[in-house]
């Protein structure tokens, strides 16, 4: 299998502790910085369609901002809610965060 390199945005236009939405074809991500970690996972929570990169990030979770749903940016499980949102596969290289797909 191959995989493909798709650049996001530099790492830099992303502050500590936030996230931003990007699109990559149809999709909407919400890129997030956490420390020294970078996650992005479908913006959009299962729930009521909230913006997950305008949410509040605490460490590797993200709280909706229009209800709180709680969504682990790792598995993409959200609280109390049976749908999960879909996690990327991203790194930083040269300073820029691509998508892997």
């Amino acid at each position: 299998m191959i995989r493909v390199a798709q650049h996001l945005l530099p790492l830099a236009d992303i502050p500590d502790g936030e996230g931003r939405a990007v699109r990559v074809d149809a999709a909407e991500i919400a890129v997030f910085r956490c420390g020294d970690a970078v996650r992005a996972v479908g913006n959009r929570c299962p729930h009521a369609g909230g913006p997950l990169a305008d949410g509040i990030l605490a460490g590797d979770i993200v709280a909706c901002p229009l209800h709180g749903r709680r969504v682990d940016l790792r598995s993409g499980e959200v609280d109390d809610c049976d749908a999960a949102v879909p996690v990327y596969d991203v790194e930083v290289v040269d300073g820029v965060v691509v998508l892997w797909r």
